[in-house]
C-alpha cells in the first residue's frame, strides 16, 4: 500500500527573480511524485503530476507573490489506489516569494566618465510574470518603492570603495578627473530581514586617460625600455662598424694599388 512508499526529503525552494523551482530527493523507483502547493489564503494547486523528476517549476502557481506557501510532495503509485487511501507526503518549509526570492544581476546599459563625473545607466532584471500586453514585468514593477539600487565604485587599482543609493535607474557621482574607476550595481530591499541584497552586476571600468603603464603594467614598460636601449645602441654602433669597414676596404685598395705599381 501507500504506507510503504518513501517520502521526499531535503526539500528546498530555489527562486531567482520570482522564477521558483522546488527540489527534493530521492529519485523515485516504482512510484511517482505529485506536488501540491498550499497557500494560506488560496486554493490548493497541483503541479508536476505523476512525475519521475525530483524538481518542479512552480512559478506560475505563485503569482500572488506576497502569499506564503507550503509544498506537499506526494508519493504515489503508477496506478490510482483506493480514493479513500491518502498517499504519504512530505511538507516543505514555508516560502513567501516577495520576501525570499533572490534578486538577480542588474544589466549595465551604458556608462561614461567625463571630467569629474561618472554616469551609469542600468536596467532591472525581468521576472517570468507578464503584463496583459505580453511584456515581462521587471522586479521594479513588483517591488515598487521597496526596491533600491546601490552603486559601488572605486579608483582603478585601489582598494578604497565608495557607494551611493538611488531609486531610479541611473547614477551620477563625482570622481577624480583623469583617473579611471571601476564599479558594479546591486539591488537592495531594505524592508527585508533576509536576502536584502541582490546579485552583483558585472564589474565595468572606465578608460579615461589610461596609458600603457596602467593598461599593461610595468612588465611591458621594461620591455619597451630594453628595446629602446637596443635600438639606440645599434644606431650608435652600426655607423662606427660601417665606417671602420669602409676605411679598412680603402686601405686594402691602396695597398693593392701600390703592389701593382711596384710590379
Amino acid at each position: 500500500g501507500y504506507e510503504q512508499l518513501p517520502t521526499a526529503v531535503n526539500i528546498t525552494w530555489s527562486s531567482i527573480n520570482f522564477k521558483t523551482i522546488l527540489k527534493w530527493q530521492p529519485e523515485p523507483s516504482g512510484y511517482f511524485y505529485t506536488v501540491e502547493i498550499h497557500g494560506r489564503t488560496s486554493d490548493v494547486k497541483r503541479k508536476c503530476i505523476l512525475t519521475s523528476e525530483t524538481e518542479c517549476d512552480v512559478t506560475d502557481v505563485l503569482r500572488n507573490v506576497k502569499e506564503t506557501y507550503t509544498a506537499h510532495i506526494l508519493s504515489v503509485r503508477p496506478v490510482e489506489m483506493d480514493d479513500f487511501e491518502e498517499p504519504p507526503f512530505a511538507v516543505s518549509e514555508t516560502f513567501t516569494p516577495y520576501s525570499q526570492t533572490v534578486i538577480g544581476k542588474p544589466e549595465i546599459k551604458d556608462y561614461s566618465q567625463k571630467g569629474s563625473k561618472l554616469n551609469v545607466v542600468f536596467k532591472d532584471p525581468l521576472t517570468p510574470y507578464i503584463f496583459p500586453n505580453g511584456s515581462f514585468q521587471s522586479i521594479q514593477d513588483i517591488f515598487q518603492h521597496d526596491l533600491e539600487y546601490k552603486l559601488y565604485y572605486w579608483k582603478d587599482q585601489s582598494s578604497g570603495k565608495k557607494d551611493v543609493t538611488t531609486k531610479s535607474h541611473s547614477f551620477e557621482v563625482s570622481v577624480d578627473s583623469g583617473k579611471n574607476y571601476c564599479f558594479y550595481v546591486q539591488a537592495i530591499i531594505p524592508s527585508r530581514r533576509e536576502n536584502r541584497t541582490g546579485q552583483e552586476s558585472t564589474v565595468h571600468c572606465t578608460s579615461v586617460g589610461r596609458n600603457l603603464l596602467d593598461e599593461y603594467g610595468t612588465e611591458v614598460f621594461i620591455i619597451l625600455a630594453v628595446i629602446a636601449v637596443a635600438v639606440i645602441t645599434l644606431a650608435i654602433v652600426l655607423p662606427v662598424v660601417l665606417c671602420k669597414r669602409k676605411k679598412a676596404k680603402e686601405a686594402r685598395a691602396v695597398r693593392e694599388k701600390e703592389l701593382l705599381n711596384g710590379v
